[in-house]
């Protein structure tokens, strides 16, 4: 982190900003805790278009900005309550997510394939790290949280992924052209 340039600064910034526009839309389902929402797609862009470090790096921003009290987190909430209650595993497990998916870019430049296999691991790590989370703090035996917290998003998630991996991959490549960020490893 110690080659940050102004660009790259403005770039992490700007797309915090995005991720705080995009990540509070959300549809609230009768059966879980868990909302569906944009926060994925979001997290899937900050690794895809800044890379590992540098989209970890905007994760962090974003949940600072809500830790607080800004309203970026699902439901349009904020606050150190969103990020330690039952939803709270999964904001942070936006970092690994964003860290595998970033990884995978930079390492694999040019593949999509291969960002499309970061973006899987990296959602099922974010899935991992909320689950375990939620069911420590409701109390839920593994299956249960399974069932409320991964099974009825993976249809959604899918489909996020796809997007993210055919409509961001060109704008990394044009963006990194411009000198807008960095190239990567």
């Amino acid at each position: 982190m110690r080659n940050l340039k102004i660009t790259d600064l403005v770039t992490i910034a700007l797309v915090a900003a995005i991720l705080c526009v995009l990540a509070p839309a959300s549809i609230t389902l009768g059966f879980t805790p868990i909302p569906i929402t944009l926060g994925t797609f979001a997290m899937l862009m900050a690794g895809i278009i800044l890379g590992r470090t540098r989209g970890t790096v905007c994760v962090l921003v974003y949940i600072l900005l809500g830790a607080v009290g800004l309203p970026v987190f699902s439901g349009y909430m904020g606050g150190a309550q969103k990020i330690l209650g039952p939803t709270g595993g999964y904001i942070w497990g936006y970092l690994f997510l964003v860290w595998i998916t970033g990884f995978f870019v930079e390492y694999f430049k040019g593949k999509w394939y291969m960002c499309l296999v970061g973006a899987v691991l990296g959602t099922a790590a974010c899935y991992a790290f909320g689950t375990l989370w939620m069911m420590i703090s409701l109390q839920m035996s593994f299956l249960e949280a399974v069932m409320a917290g991964v099974v009825p998003f993976i249809p959604f998630d899918i489909v996020k992924i796809i997007i993210a991996v055919v409509a961001l991959i060109p704008v990394r490549g044009i963006l990194a052209r411009q000198n807008l960020i960095s190239k990567g490893k």
